[in-house]
């Protein structure tokens, strides 16, 4: 649940710590006091995007924190464990800076994470339900959404939605070759061709390095020869030669070390330069054996390197890349001949339909059940609604030829009262009716999500009376199993809240300002009294406030 939330000049807010309980709170106060902004300041701890607006004038920077207790051994447990972000004392804390030129921050436990992060966070821990959400459901994406949601079908959703464009890529390969076929079957003989004409090549790129190599050591043959022939003489050969003369003085010095020990280094000096130098010799020798002037072998060297380079050059390609490029034009032609083959190209379509319509089937078994229960669950509610005999369903509607979203789509049908047919939701609801069937959906819905939190913003618009009394209830039921907050004018509403907020604004310093209060029963009297009668209170509004608090 939330525990704390802490903001710094975030709209017309300066600085507010808020810490928050269980249960179901209600945050109230006049029309522009600054309610929907403490949700604003929420969002966007929870990922929301940024504006530079969001910074409060004259100020360099906006900044919300929101700390939440984190649920044990649930998919954020595990999906903060893959992220490698710490988790101490069981808190989890989300902090995001937004500077007045726009730019944004987040962290996360004090590890700076992407926006993307914060929000995948923020999904797990708390579910915020604007005042116009029930304007959505009369979409009809939002519709299946919200059904699939419901079904927790996440992932049967992502597999239908696979499934789907492998078929549909099947069958486009399958009409392209069709209507290519003349086009492709040129491509294939000339690709043939040319592969073909690679492979008698037979060139690979290391050999490419080698018959440079040799091609350079063939043509300097002589040079080479006479190099080493005039090496061999000065170490080794000659009447001077240096490999004998370094193992004599070698062993001249060794009989002077022997008198005076101090020399002993550069005996060692001398005999170590003695070894290399006669390993020097007899790997110059063993060169000089191999070296020969190869007229026959040089000319077919070169003939080779000429025909790798014209391939090259006719193919526009360096001669290294002549490899790659065969492999390449094997791929492509593989590709073309299973195009050119009707029958692989049927045998692939019909797999491919066949795995969409399994997962498809698996969907619409989760589905089926998932709207059977909310048409119940949605037509329950409508009753105590002032909708009594009124029914909802979720109506799943065949597809023929199925979709990215399943072999169904979705429809919400209501009736409003028992004399009318179920009819779409979207042509049959006045303005007062879709916000309390859109509240009752929301709020049957939420019970199936994981998060510990979740937030009404003034969901109640619309109703009344006895039925916000209601709505109050069922909000306070919620309230048992979840932490519930929400923003409301209503004190029906209100009144079934476990405890209250009062949201108003301050002039401070020439500054309008928002400040919350935290009500005790008294406060909450004359809140509720407020929200009853307005400007004027009188002591029989204080009483009726009391009496719906059930307070002495």
């Amino acid at each position: 649940m939330l525990r704390r939330l802490t903001i710094r000049d975030f709209v017309i807010v300066d600085r507010l710590e808020l810490d928050f309980e269980a249960g179901f709170g209600a945050l109230t106060g006049e029309t522009g006091a600054g309610k929907s902004i403490l949700l604003d300041a929420l969002g966007l701890a929870l990922g929301d995007r940024a504006d530079a607006a969001a910074v409060r004038t004259g100020r360099e920077r906006a900044e919300v924190c929101a700390e939440f207790d984190l649920p044990p051994d649930g998919p954020l447990a595990a999906w903060l464990a893959e992220q490698a972000l710490e988790v101490e004392d069981g808190a989890l804390i989300l902090r995001r800076v937004v500077e007045a030129g726009g730019r944004s921050r987040a962290w996360l436990n004090g590890t700076p994470v992407t926006l993307a992060q914060l929000r995948e966070a923020g999904e797990w821990l708390c579910d915020i339900h604007g005042q116009h959400a029930h304007h959505a459901l009369l979409r009809a994406d939002a519709q299946r959404a919200l059904l699939d949601a419901h079904a927790g079908a996440a992932e049967a959703v992502a597999e239908v939605a696979a499934r789907y464009r492998d078929w549909r890529q099947a069958v486009e390969r399958r009409e392209r070759a069709e209507h290519d076929s003349a086009a492709s079957e040129r491509e294939r003989e000339l690709l043939a061709w040319q592969v073909r004409e690679l492979e008698e090549l037979a060139f690979d790129a290391d050999e490419w390095q080698e018959l440079n190599q040799e091609h350079a050591r063939l043509a300097h043959a002589a040079g080479l020869m006479s190099g080493a022939d005039e090496v061999l003489v000065a170490l080794g050969d000659g009447e001077l030669a240096a490999a004998p003369m370094l193992a004599s003085l070698g062993n001249k010095v060794g009989e002077m070390a022997g008198i005076d020990a101090s020399l002993e280094e550069v005996r060692s000096l001398l005999a170590d330069a003695a070894i290399q130098a006669d390993e020097a010799l007899h790997a110059l020798r063993r060169y000089r054996d191999r070296l020969d002037l190869d007229p026959e072998r040089l000319a077919e060297v070169e003939g080779r390197i000429a025909a790798v380079t014209d391939l090259a050059r006719k193919h526009r390609a360096a001669p290294e890349a002549l490899p790659a490029l065969l492999a390449d034009w094997r791929r492509r032609l593989e590709e073309l001949s299973a195009s050119a083959d009707p029958a692989r190209l049927a045998e692939q379509e019909a797999a491919a339909r066949k795995a969409y319509e399994t997962a498809a089937r698996q969907l619409g078994a989760l589905r089926r059940p998932a709207a059977a229960a909310l048409s119940a669950e949605v037509s329950e509610a409508m009753q105590t609604l002032a909708m009594a005999g009124g029914r909802f369903e979720a109506s799943l509607i065949p597809l023929p030829d199925g979709s990215a979203h399943g072999d169904e789509t979705v429809e919400f049908l209501v009736a409003a009262n028992p004399s009318q047919p179920l009819r779409p939701l979207a042509k049959v609801a006045s303005g007062g009716e879709l916000s309390r069937i859109g509240l009752a959906i929301q709020v049957m819905t939420s019970r199936d999500s994981a998060t510990p939190t979740l937030i009404f913003d003034e969901v109640d618009v619309g109703i009344g009376g006895g039925v916000a009394e209601i709505v109050g209830k069922l909000l306070h039921r919620l309230g048992r199993e979840r932490q519930v907050l929400c923003v409301t004018h209503l004190p029906q509403v209100a009144a079934c809240a476990d405890w209250q907020w009062n949201i108003a604004k301050a002039e401070q310093g020439g500054e309008v300002l928002s400040r919350v209060s935290v009500l005790d029963q008294g406060a909450r009297v004359e809140e509720i009294a407020r929200m009853l009668g307005g400007v004027n209170i009188t002591e029989t509004t204080r009483r009726h406030a009391a009496e719906m608090l059930g307070a002495d």
